[in-house]
């Protein structure tokens, strides 16, 4: 049983009513072809140390590379040589930049679903050993509850019979005697009878209880062996996403000035190469002012209670939306040939409107700010302590792994990526030991309330 999370859609301005990221049917013939789960995950961790030599084609770094400046290009265009040149130039490290990040986030993706695959079967094991150990308490309580009540009935049956009944019946003359005694060994006999139901019933469930303490145990062996598998994967797939954010870093830094460079280069017009540059110059501010609207508008919707908004305790509101999917068994549902909801769901939906803000839950460091198999756009944050939060189904990602982030930190937008059928965030909270737990009554144990 997969247990994580795939959507229900609905209009997209409203919210959708179940989420579920797990693997589509699909998907899992993709990650698991023709073999078991345990195979499946030492072949992907195995594979992440040569992806990246069998996906990525052999270029030099983009980053690395000299880039031209507009005195270059002013020079270059004043002289058809040169000029040819730097054309034949530019056009190369636009190439470059764009295979790097095309090649980079094709490693970046193999390795985050070879992740998800991991960290999906430890879950999953973390999961059954927590059931298994609960329906071992539940046993053993029976067992105890069994145990003190055969202790009573054997109680009983002593004070019911502890003088010597036989005697009292061949000595007794009053019929009327007799008949009481004979209704008190009756009684009796039912007594003993009783209680040796209840003995047995205290063994049996005393057994079901130690039967199931030991499969409890050898879950969680299997549950930290694939901890550790899903933790090398996570370590490969960081590292992954980091060379791929590093080309992007590149290319949003160059690709347009190359651009407008190339362009003036190749204008015959009386257009001149400073016309270019202010255009250049413009697109920028025109980003960083896009920013700022983003952020002006989240303070306004942590003002306003929403999202965002930090309690006493260190921590916020992840969305201003409301509740569509809880924590924990639900129906399975399926739809849009997206494939079908598994029967448990690890996180909280909230649902406000697409592209809506979303926010950290309290302070700490992103350790995941990419792409993330049926999550979507994905973030994680580690809180410190062994806890930490997820974010799913992002339509925009606005930290980068390694960030530190503040509580209540506008960190993305609501989306719709990954296996979701309508726009909202999947929210998750990982406690001390790993797993998930409810978010519902964790946050409110911090004074906040979803």
């Amino acid at each position: 049983m997969s247990i994580h999370d795939q959507e229900v859609s609905v209009d997209p301005q409203q919210a959708p009513d179940e989420c579920d990221c797990a693997p589509t049917a699909r998907e899992r013939r993709l990650l698991w072809p023709s073999m078991n789960r345990r195979s499946a995950i030492g072949l992907g961790v195995l594979g992440l140390a040569v992806v990246g030599g069998l996906a990525s084609p052999a270029i030099a770094p983009a980053f690395a590379a000299t880039y031209p400046s507009w005195d270059d290009v002013k020079k270059a265009k004043a002289n058809e040589t040169a000029k040819a040149a730097q054309v034949t130039k530019i056009e190369g490290l636009i190439k470059a930049l764009t295979d790097d990040v095309a090649a980079k986030n094709l490693v970046a993706e193999q390795t985050a679903d070879a992740y998800y695959v991991a960290q999906q079967a430890y879950l999953e094991a973390a999961y059954r050993a927590d059931q298994l150990q609960a329906a071992a308490d539940a046993q053993a309580a029976t067992a105890k509850d069994a145990a003190d009540k055969a202790g009573r009935l054997a109680a009983q049956v002593y004070r019911n019979g502890g003088d010597d009944t036989s005697l009292e019946l061949f000595f007794s003359d009053s019929a009327v005697d007799a008949d009481n005694l004979l209704a008190r060994l009756g009684t009796m006999d039912k007594l003993i009878e009783r209680n040796n139901d209840v003995y047995t019933d205290a063994i049996t469930a005393r057994d079901a209880a130690q039967s199931l303490t030991d499969q409890a145990e050898v879950q969680r062996v299997e549950r930290d062996r694939l901890q550790k598998i899903a933790e090398e994967a996570m370590i490969a797939a960081q590292k992954a996403a980091e060379e791929a954010q590093a080309a992007l870093d590149a290319q949003q830094t160059y690709l347009g000035q190359l651009q407008a460079q190339l362009a003036a280069l190749k204008d015959t017009t009386a257009k001149t190469v400073a016309s270019y540059e202010e255009g250049e110059r413009i697109r920028k501010a025109r980003e960083a002012a896009e920013a700022a609207e983003r952020e002006r508008k989240a303070r306004e919707q942590a003002a306003a209670g929403g999202g965002g908004a930090v309690g006493g305790a260190g921590w916020a509101r992840p969305s201003g939306g409301r509740i569509t999917s809880g924590y924990g068994p639900r129906t399975s549902q399926c739809g849009n040939g997206k494939g079908c909801s598994s029967s448990w769901h690890l996180g909280t939906d909230l649902a406000a409107y697409c592209g809506s803000g979303i926010f950290a839950a309290a302070s700490g460091t992103v350790r995941m700010a990419w792409p993330y198999s049926g999550y979507g756009n994905y973030i994680r944050i580690d809180h410190g302590g062994g806890v930490g939060t997820g974010y799913g189904h992002l339509s925009a990602i606005y930290v980068r792994s390694g960030q530190w982030v503040n509580a209540g930190q506008l960190i993305g937008a609501e989306g719709n990526t990954g296996n979701s059928y309508g726009c909202h965030l999947h929210f998750e909270v990982y406690p001390p030991g790993g797993g998930t737990t409810n978010p519902q009554p964790w946050m409110a144990a911090r004074g906040v309330y979803l």
